[in-house]
This record gives structure tokens, C-alpha cells and sequence, in this order.
């Protein structure tokens, strides 16, 4: 870490976030020929490669894919909150599911977190894993009978929790709830060791290797954007957003949030503890270990990708809400992240239909992708090695419950359609003479629509606009300096490359002339 770059008054002009930034990771070849294997693993986030670690431990030949680096999506860019505290759910789950599927979320998530301590433990890793209770705070009277219902949850499915007047912070509040003995955590001082134990076991990693498609068959073939295909008996999307959608079946049923992460050294102490508002905009706090001493993680303003532009505001919340409850002695990192949401807020984890048992996908974790991952992963391997696990059914992919998913997928997908319609009729914003050095904006090139960016030696990037995932319109995001989809949340960068899904191939590059 560059300690110069850090300045006492002001937030870091570019997004970073502290766990890259703080190990060093391991590089991978891309895959240049065809190859075969048991199983074919694509997306190198925690799903990926708990899942892959879990599997060659098991004696099957694995390959994991990565479009990219790993370990740079989500996972690179989480709070590192290990709990089965989901926000204010189980009331809603007993409700939607019963109690018994109810219980089992709560299980699986808690077996998550064990797995991950045992893991630590057994292997001694260096990843400041530490227990802490995950408390979810109400600041209005709504909340508050909201967290009196999910108190009476915990009771009905015997989770340790605890009803507190008030918290340790310059907050006035209604109530909080407490879950015990949760978890935090350095997700990638963990998953390099998980990484590094696969490799010597003999897996295979490729960096830099984009998945296409699928060609289904007894052995189906992962195919990459440049060609090249993987054989295997069994082919595991875990790549955020499936890039594999057998019939559209998912992308209906899904939709992206982001979310925006501060990470201060603050002036007061920190009391210790994660936690979450159950009130909007949410606020979450937790600390980590940096150097020695601690520094606090302050995160919140999430909304669906692509539907806010100016996002630099979101950043600036989270500097006001850190001023007043901790104190900011310096500023260190910002970054932000994106999230898959389900309709009905359980993942989609298993057989991406009920009768093909060789394609499995993971995804729809919301925001609690550390225990619901990790989940994932003990589902997956479950299920290749063809082993009973009680989560099976409840976070089967081919579920489709009429309430409440119903009216979510009418309102989503008419959402969608809004988007697309709006995208197609705006005009632009900016000519590309009013352009600033650091600046995007919709511009119009030769009568078309384009995304035109302006760096800091005044050289132009423009990118066609349309994404090529379904062809909606791309809005600029002035905090991250991308493009992004507000129908689906696919991104781009600058120069029109995929940065995250459901998108597979870049944005065609313009010229000014």
C-alpha cells in the first residue's frame, strides 16, 4: 500500500478497494487450447474457487475460468461480513417459505460461517477472522415493529439474538437487534490460501478467459470468446450473473444493485460489532485491521445499476453519515460493488433446469455474498458428487413461487421495458467540445448515440452506447468512470470492455470524425 496517496481532508479521486489493494494475488495464463476435465468452473470469486478447493480436495480434475482477474468482482469488493443476519428477512422467509425453509436458510448460512472458521483455523491463515455480533438498527417507527416481527422470527427458529435499546454510536434509534457470534474477515487472505491449495492439488486456473456459451451434450463444452473449449462431465456458472441463460429463464428474474464503500481512519474508537440500518438510504459499519490498527468500513446508498448517474453523491452521503458517527481523522480507499438480487431474495443455487443435472449455477446473493457463497459452494459440490443436502430444494434455480415473485416479475420487467424505451428516445447530453478532462457523457457521433470520455491528456474514448446484451441504452457513471445498463446492470469501461455481466462481449469503439 502507497500511504502517499492518502490525504487527511479529501476522498480518494479514484476508486480502489482496500482488500486488492492489500495482498498481493496470484497471475494465471489464459487458456490458449482446448482442454478436458471432470469439472468446468466458471468465475474465480468466492463461489468459484470455495468451490473449486472443495472439489479437487474430493480427487475430481477441476478447471476454473475467469474472465478477468480473480477475485477482482464482488468478492474483491464486499463488506467481508459473514453472517446469516440477511437484513431483516426471516420474518418475511417463515412467511413466503414456512418455517422449516425458513430454518434451513438460517442453517445453511450458519454452517457457512463454521466452514469458513474451521477452514481458518485448520490451515492457520492470517485473514483476521474475528466473531462479531451483526446488529440491524431502526431509526423510525415502521422499522421498528418491523424488527419486533423478526425478533418473534428468531424465537420461533431458535436464533441467538438480542433486543437492544441503543447502540454505541451518535445515532438516535428505535431498537436493534442483535444476532450473535457472527463473523468478519480479509475475504482475500482467505481465498488466496483456498487459490493457492487447489493449484498445488493439481487445478487449473485460467485468467483472462471469457466464457461464450455452453454446447450441451453428454460431455458439454465450455466455449471461449476466442475459441477454445473445455470438455467436462459437469460445467458450474458461478460467474456473478450467469452468462449462461438456458432459455432466458434468468435474466427476467434477476436484477443488479450497486452499493458504495468509505473506509476511514476514524478519530473516536471503534466500540466493536457489524452494523446495518434497517432504514433507507441503508448504513452499514464494520472495522478492519489495516497495518496494525483498526479503520472503519462504512457503506450504504445502493441502488439498481445504471439508475443513478451521479454517483459521487452516494461517496459524499457516506463522508457525512462517517463524520458524524465516527469521525474522520483520514481517508483512505472508496470503492464500490454490484449485487444480484432474486425475486423472492433466496439464491439461485443447483441445476439451471430441474431436468439437466451436469449445468449448475450460483448467484442471488443480494448483499451477503460471504456466507451465501460459501453455501453455494457446499451445495455445488453436494450435488456434483451427487450427496443429499438439505438446501437443495429451497434454493433450486427452477423454483417460481406466485407470491411474491409474481408481482416482482411483472414490476421488473416493465421497469426494464421503461428503460430501454427511455434509452432509445433520449437525446444527448453533452457535445463533445463541453467535455472536461475526467469527464463522460452521451454525445452524438455522425447523427448516433455514443458514450464519449475525455481523459486527463484530453485523448477522446468513445463507445457505442447500445449494450450488447439486449440492447438497451448505457448511462454514464461519473464515480466509477463506466458504463452501465440500467435495464440488466451489465458495465463497460472507457474503452468498452465488459467489467461485469451479464454482458459477454465489449462495446464496438468509435471515431470523432
Amino acid at each position: 500500500m502507497d500511504q502517499e496517496k492518502f490525504t487527511k481532508d479529501s476522498m480518494p479521486t479514484a476508486p480502489e478497494s482496500y482488500w486488492r489493494d492489500s495482498v498481493t494475488l496470484p497471475s494465471f495464463e489464459a487458456l490458449k487450447q482446448d482442454i478436458d476435465a471432470d469439472v468446468t468452473i466458471v468465475g474465480g470469486g468466492i463461489t468459484g474457487i470455495t468451490t473449486a478447493y472443495l472439489l479437487q480436495k474430493e480427487g475430481l480434475q477441476v478447471v476454473l475460468l475467469e474472465g478477468g482477474e480473480i477475485l477482482n468482482g464482488t468478492t474483491g469488493h464486499t463488506t467481508a461480513k459473514i453472517t446469516a443476519q440477511h437484513d431483516i428477512i426471516y420474518d418475511e422467509l417463515i412467511g413466503h417459505f414456512g418455517l422449516e425453509k425458513a430454518r434451513t436458510y438460517y442453517v445453511a448460512n450458519m454452517e457457512a460461517k463454521e466452514f469458513i472458521e474451521n477452514i481458518v483455523k485448520e490451515n492457520n491463515i492470517d485473514c483476521d477472522f474475528e466473531e462479531q455480533d451483526a446488529i440491524i438498527y431502526a431509526t423510525s417507527d415502521d422499522s421498528m415493529q418491523k424488527l419486533e416481527k423478526e425478533y418473534r422470527a428468531y424465537e420461533r427458529l431458535g436464533i441467538k439474538g438480542e433486543f437492544l435499546d441503543k447502540i454505541p454510536f451518535n445515532i438516535t434509534i428505535q431498537g436493534a437487534l442483535a444476532m450473535k457470534n457472527q463473523a468478519q474477515f480479509h475475504p482475500l487472505k482467505y481465498l488466496k490460501h483456498l487459490a493457492s491449495s487447489f493449484v498445488e492439488n493439481g487445478g487449473k486456473i485460467y485468467e483472462n478467459t471469457t466464457a461464450d456459451t455452453i454446447e450441451e451434450a453428454a460431455k458439454s463444452k465450455v466455449v471461449t470468446r476466442d475459441g477454445y473449449k473445455v470438455t467436462s462431465d459437469f460445467v458450474l456458472v458461478c460467474s456473478h450473473f450467469p452468462f449462461y441463460d438456458k432459455k432466458g429463464m434468468h435474466f427476467a428474474r434477476l436484477y443488479q444493485e450497486r452499493s458504495y464503500l468509505i473506509a476511514v481512519k476514524a478519530r473516536d474508537e471503534y466500540p466493536g460489532g457489524m452494523y446495518l440500518s434497517a432504514d433507507q438510504p441503508t448504513r452499514s459499519l464494520r472495522y478492519a485491521k489495516m497495518d496494525g490498527e483498526n479503520i472503519v468500513l462504512v457503506g450504504g446508498e445502493g441502488h439498481k445499476t445504471g439508475h443513478s448517474t451521479d454517483t459521487m453523491k452516494h461517496y459524499q452521503a457516506l463522508e457525512n453519515f462517517a463524520r458524524q458517527t465516527v469521525g474522520i481523522e483520514e481517508f483512505l480507499y472508496r470503492w464500490s460493488a454490484q449485487d444480484i438480487y432474486t425475486l423472492d431474495k433466496v439464491p439461485y443455487i443447483g441445476r439451471i433446469t430441474s431436468n439437466d443435472p451436469s449445468i449448475l449455477i450460483a448467484t442471488g446473493y443480494k448483499k451477503w455474498g460471504m456466507s451465501s457463497s460459501t453455501a453455494a459452494a457446499r451445495l455445488l459440490t453436494d450435488l456434483v458428487l451427487k450427496r443429499d443436502n438439505p438446501a437443495q430444494e429451497l434454493f433450486s434455480p427452477s423454483r417460481f413461487d406466485a407470491d411474491p415473485d409474481f408481482r416482482k416479475f411483472m414490476s421488473q420487467n416493465m421497469d426494464v421495458a421503461g428503460h430501454f424505451i427511455k434509452g432509445k428516445v433520449e437525446g444527448q447530453s453533452k457535445s463533445l467540445d463541453d467535455l472536461s478532462e475526467g469527464e463522460g457523457a452521451v454525445v452524438k457521433i455522425n447523427g448516433k448515440r455514443a458514450g464519449a470520455y475525455k481523459d486527463e491528456a484530453g485523448e477522446f474514448h468513445i463507445v457505442d452506447t447500445t449494450c450488447t446484451h439486449m440492447k438497451c441504452e448505457l448511462e454514464w457513471n461519473n464515480g466509477e468512470h463506466s458504463w452501465d445498463c440500467p435495464c440488466h446492470g451489465s458495465r463497460f469501461s472507457i474503452d468498452g470492455d465488459v467489467l461485469e455481466g451479464p454482458a459477454t462481449k465489449p462495446l464496438d469503439k468509435l471515431n470523432s470524425n
